[in-house]
């Protein structure tokens, strides 16, 4: 996803993808240590895309707090 896409979401659309993004990763190294996983660089892209919802989620805080 995007920054763009992401930040168009709302907070708990955001909250979703965060959820579903972690189970993700989380599927992706279990495979990877067992030798199952051929593309490796989704790891790093799921990563890149757990800290951009982050920062998303964050930042909307941020806004309503103010």
């Amino acid at each position: 996803m995007t920054a763009k896409e992401i930040n168009e979401l709302a907070p708990a659309e955001i909250e979703t993808k965060l959820r579903e993004s972690r189970e993700a990763l989380l599927q992706l190294r279990l495979k990877k240590q067992t030798g199952q996983v051929e593309k490796t660089h989704e790891l790093r892209i799921l990563r890149k895309d757990i800290a951009r919802l982050l920062t998303a989620a964050n930042s909307k805080k941020r806004a309503t707090a103010a």
